[in-house]
């Protein structure tokens, strides 16, 4: 079966305007990675929405929730901005779908060319397949118990709470 995968934005796909020295959202760089990667996996991308997490509020949640709810596939990978992705996790964890969700994002753009968002993709790719049905934070390699992570702001890195 293929595995659902939900953009929603954040620092993964951000692009960067040289002239106003700015971060912008464009499209999402998915096809272009899978591409790259020469995957040959069955993937089926939408795209939610192009937002910065920080900027991301309940009725954000909630269309993620719902299109995850509502998605054929049992392995769901949703691609979101570092800052809030626990947040959006614990309202994935509280619906307690019968599926494996795994969210991931990058802490430096894909298009920076130095962006660890193709690690992450292919490190949560895998682990969508391989765990259990919940809910999952993968980032740097590692995946994290929605319910047992938090974002270092001083490293950069995601760490167990325990």
């Amino acid at each position: 079966m293929a595995i659902r995968i939900f953009v929603t934005g954040g620092t993964f796909d951000k692009e960067y305007d040289m002239i106003n020295g700015k971060l912008y959202f464009d499209d999402t760089h998915l096809p272009e990675i899978f591409d790259l990667g020469r995957s040959t996996l069955e993937v089926n991308i939408r795209t939610l929405m192009m937002l910065d997490s920080l900027e991301m509020t309940s009725e954000d949640r909630d269309l993620i929730l719902h299109n995850s709810k509502s998605a054929s596939e049992d392995q769901i990978l949703i691609t979101h901005g570092t800052d809030t992705m626990a947040e959006t996790a614990r309202v994935l964890a509280e619906a307690k779908l019968d599926k494996t969700i795994v969210l991931t994002g990058a802490m430096i753009p894909y298009k920076f060319g130095s962006s660890d968002g193709f690690f992450n993709l292919g490190s949560a790719l895998a682990f969508v397949q391989t765990l259990p049905n919940g809910v999952y934070i993968v980032m740097h390699g590692r995946y994290f118990n929605w319910d047992n992570v938090v974002k270092n702001k001083k490293t950069g890195f995601f760490e167990e709470i325990n």
